[in-house]
Parts: C-alpha cells; sequence; structure tokens
C-alpha cells in the first residue's frame, strides 16, 4: 500500500491514476472525501495534525509526500511526515520537492529545501523528486491565447524557464514507487531546456497557425488583481516572479529522461495535445 498526500489537487491525482493503471493499491489523503480518486482507499485528515499522520501512515509500505502549495508550515508538515512515516516503518519515502530548493528568494521553494534536510537525517530510505515548472500552467489562460493570440505573464519575456508535462511528473513517480532503483537519489525532472517566453509564443504560434504576442503583467496590476489572496501565498508568488524576471528557472531534461526511459513531452507536443483534446 502506498500513500499518496494531496491526492486530491492535480498532481496527486495524475501520480494516484498512473500507479492504479499498473496495479498498485493507493490510500489517498483528501481534505474532503469527494475529493478522493476512484480506484484507491480514501483517508480523509489535516495534514497540520500528528494524530491524522499516525492514522494515515499505519499499514502502508511506502509513502509520496505532496505539501499542500505554497503552504506557510511546509517544514512543520514535512517533519510531522517523517516521525510518522517512521514509527510505521514505512520503507520508501518519495517527496515532491522543486527544482532548485536553494533559491531562498523564494519561500516555497526555500521551506523544501529544509524539508529535504529533515529526510536526510532521518533515515527513512527516500527519493526526492525536483520538477520545474509545469506545462499545463498556460491552461488557465488558454482562451486568451486562443482567441487572441496573447501569451500574459508578470515577468519578462526573456526570463528563461524550463518546463515539464505534468504527466511526465506522474510517470517518473510511478516509476520510482515502483522500484528501489532510484532510492537515496535526487532527482530533478525536467521536460525542456530553458525558454524564453518569446521563444514559447513562438511555439505557440505554430502550432494554433496564428501570431502570439507576449505581455508582460506589471506586479502592481497583478497584486491588485490578485489581493484576495492571502498573504503568505500573494507574497510568495510576488518573489517568484522577481525572482523569474532576474534569472529564470533553468533545468536539464537528462536526468528525467533517464528515469523515464524515453524522450520527455517538448511544449510542442503538449501544445497539439491540447489543441486536439488529447
Amino acid at each position: 500500500m502506498i500513500l499518496i498526500t494531496g491526492a486530491g489537487g492535480k498532481t496527486g491525482r495524475a501520480i494516484v491514476s498512473r500507479l492504479i493503471d499498473k496495479g498498485i493499491k493507493v490510500r489517498a489523503w483528501v481534505r474532503r472525501p469527494e475529493a478522493c480518486p476512484a480506484g484507491c482507499q480514501p483517508f480523509v485528515g489535516d495534514m497540520e495534525n500528528r494524530k491524522d499522520w499516525d492514522r494515515a501512515c499505519t499499514g502502508i509500505e511506502k509513502l509520496y509526500l505532496i505539501c499542500p502549495n505554497m503552504h506557510p508550515h511546509e517544514v512543520a508538515i514535512g517533519r510531522m511526515a517523517l516521525a510518522a512515516a517512521k514509527a510505521a516503518g514505512v520503507k520508501h519515502l518519495v517527496y515532491h520537492s522543486v527544482l532548485h530548493p536553494q533559491t531562498q528568494e523564494m519561500a516555497h521553494h526555500w521551506n523544501k529545501l529544509h524539508v529535504e534536510e529533515l529526510i536526510f537525517a532521518s533515515g527513512i530510505p527516500f527519493t526526492i523528486l525536483q520538477p520545474t515548472a509545469y506545462m499545463q500552467n498556460l491552461l488557465p489562460q488558454w482562451s486568451s491565447i486562443e482567441q487572441d493570440g496573447v501569451l500574459q505573464l508578470p515577468y519578462p519575456a526573456e526570463s528563461p524557464i524550463s518546463l515539464i508535462d505534468l504527466h511526465d511528473v506522474a510517470d517518473a513517480a510511478a516509476h520510482v514507487l515502483g522500484s528501489d532503483a532510484f532510492v537515496g537519489s535526487t532527482l530533478e525532472l525536467v521536460g525542456t531546456q530553458a525558454l524564453s517566453q518569446t521563444v514559447v509564443c513562438e511555439i505557440l504560434a505554430a502550432q494554433l497557425d496564428r501570431p502570439v504576442t507576449f505581455a508582460e503583467i506589471d506586479l502592481k496590476e497583478w497584486e491588485a488583481e490578485n489581493i484576495t489572496l492571502p498573504t503568505y501565498p500573494r507574497e510568495t508568488l510576488l518573489a517568484m516572479f522577481r525572482y523569474y524576471a532576474k534569472y529564470g528557472l533553468i533545468g536539464n531534461p537528462a536526468v528525467l529522461r533517464l528515469v523515464l526511459g524515453r524522450e520527455p513531452l517538448t511544449l510542442a507536443q503538449f501544445i497539439a495535445n491540447t489543441v486536439h483534446g488529447r
């Protein structure tokens, strides 16, 4: 039995789906029963409750730890997860981290670095996965891209960002959970070389057969439009946008290619699949 936390989110659901396809038994930690993916054992709990962690880890062999996105208490959650996993005799812990957790300017990256450090000291056999930004992040503004021919982002056109398809992340997670081959490793999951947003627009234009231009959103304008977001995630996102403007997020697909045993999905393929509904 494998426990997948955050199983109601897009990453958790994708991983659960891959594992179920492989016939692997999954316990899915969700916040509400209706969020549980089909075909697995539901577990409803609060990740900030240690007793829930003890219950969730009872009878499992492996744990895939996904913390809630940009959670201010991720380190505390990681500490509780590790204590419960160790007490339950978990044989393999896989942590869903992020590409370049060493970047202190981005709080959600920096918190994951501290969880990684706790994992190293825990004595639990581990694998750490460090995915880059998802190609799926384009989807919320797909109508603007497809109909208006405009890609709008709160950082400059020249910002170099490496991307990955969510389903490649799920495939990599399933490979790692289904084998001991990557125990003790830290794996950067990157699907593309770093792409400027100008290049992203060129790829979109080629696949959509229409011009696509880039428009940078002013950070003050973005903040005003997202003022209803809680303070921590809003400030964390603003810090991330500033970091992207200065440095981007640059990775290399070589490790993902090794894990998958095939070529990662390209951005052009992802866009083509989106256009054709695949």
